[in-house]
C-alpha cells in the first residue's frame, strides 16, 4: 500500500492520520467535526500536555461540563512503575496536575489522585513525578496499597467478573476522571483506558485468571464509569511494556485523545498506536468484548470527533 492509499484507508476508518517526515510531525484531519453536533471525542496534537488537556476540554464544552462547585474528584492515572516520566511507563506528569489545577478552578471541594500501583506505590508516587507534581498544584496523593482502602462492588452486567473489590475514593466521589497512558502490555497487549481500570480494583490475580481481555471488558459494567477518559500519547511505549527498559522504548509522539466513550477513546488509541508499531484491534481483544457489552463503539466514523493541531 503506497501512501495515498494508506492516508485512503485511514481517513475511510476516521483515525487521525498522523506522518513521520524529516524528524517532524504532520498531522493530517482525516474527517472534520460535523457541524451543530455536541463532539464525541477530541483529538488533539503537537502540543505540550497541558497545553493539550486544555484544547481537548474546550471542545468537550469546558471542564465545568464535568465538575461542579463542591464536588469530590478522583483523578486515577497510571501510577503503576517505578519510572521516571521519560519511560513512559506512567502518565505523565505535568498532565495529571493541569487536570487538577482545572478541577479547583471549576470549583472542587478536593482533588485526589491514586493507583493501585505494581511496584512500590511509594517509589511509584515519587519516581513518576505525580506526587510532586499534583502536590504543587493543589491536590492530594492517595495510598492504594491495603485491603482495607477497597469495598466489595457487584458487576451484574458481567460475564465473568461477576464481583470486585473497588477503592472507596472512587465510590465515595462525586465524578472521577480516567487517565491512561498509552502503552504496550504483554498480556493486554496495550494499556489504554480500559486496562487503566485494573487500577482502581484490589485483586489483580483474579482478573488474569478469569481471562485477562473478558475481565478488562466487564470492569467497564461498572456502575460509576468516569465521567472522561484522558488518554496520554504524550510519549508511547513501544517496547518492553509495560514497565519499559530504556527511553529507547519509547517515542515522543505529542498526542492525546479525551472521550465519554472508553470504547471509542481506545479504538482511536490503538490507530494511532499502529502507526508507530503494528497493532491490530483483534489484537487488543478486550475492546470489542466492551463494545459487545453495550459500553461504547468502536465505530468512530459514527462519532463526531473534532481533531487539533496546536
Amino acid at each position: 500500500m503506497d501512501r495515498r492509499e494508506f492516508l485512503k484507508a485511514l481517513a475511510a476508518a476516521g483515525a487521525l492520520v498522523t506522518i513521520k517526515s524529516n524528524g517532524l510531525m504532520d498531522v493530517m484531519a482525516a474527517t472534520s467535526a460535523k457541524s451543530g453536533k455536541a463532539v464525541d471525542m477530541a483529538a488533539v496534537m503537537n502540543g505540550e500536555p497541558a497545553a493539550m488537556l486544555d484544547a481537548a476540554l474546550k471542545e468537550l464544552g469546558g471542564i465545568e461540563k464535568f465538575v461542579k462547585k463542591g464536588q469530590k474528584v478522583v483523578l486515577k492515572p497510571n501510577i503503576g512503575w517505578a519510572r521516571t516520566p521519560e519511560l513512559g511507563a506512567n502518565t505523565n506528569p505535568e498532565l495529571v496536575a493541569r487536570m487538577v489545577q482545572l478541577c479547583l478552578e471549576a470549583g472542587a471541594a478536593e482533588v485526589k489522585v491514586f493507583d493501585h500501583s505494581c511496584d512500590n506505590w511509594v517509589r511509584c508516587y515519587d519516581l513518576s513525578g505525580i506526587q510532586k507534581a499534583v502536590e504543587a498544584a493543589g491536590g492530594i496523593m492517595v495510598p492504594a496499597d491495603n485491603v482495607s482502602y477497597y469495598e466489595k462492588v457487584e458487576l451484574p452486567k458481567a460475564k465473568v467478573l461477576k464481583d470486585v473489590l473497588v477503592h472507596k475514593a472512587i465510590l465515595d466521589c462525586d465524578v472521577w476522571f480516567n487517565m491512561p497512558v498509552l502503552k504496550t502490555h504483554g498480556g493486554a497487549k496495550l494499556t489504554i483506558s480500559m486496562k487503566n481500570l485494573m487500577g482502581i480494583v484490589w485483586d489483580r490475580r483474579a482478573i488474569h485468571s478469569k481471562g485477562l481481555h473478558e475481565s478488562i471488558a466487564d470492569l467497564t459494567t461498572f456502575h460509576k464509569p468516569a465521567a472522561l477518559n484522558i488518554v496520554d500519547a504524550y510519549r508511547i511505549m513501544t517496547a518492553n511494556g509495560p514497565q519499559g527498559r530504556s527511553e529507547n522504548d519509547v517515542a515522543l509522539t505529542k498526542a492525546l485523545f479525551a472521550s465519554t466513550d472508553i470504547v471509542a477513546v481506545d479504538t482511536a488509541a490503538v490507530k494511532f498506536f499502529n502507526q508507530f508499531k503494528s497493532m491490530s484491534l483483534e489484537e487488543v481483544g478486550h475492546i470489542a468484548q466492551a463494545q459487545a457489552l453495550g459500553m461504547g463503539t468502536m465505530d468512530l466514523e459514527s462519532l463526531n470527533v473534532k481533531r487539533v493541531k496546536l
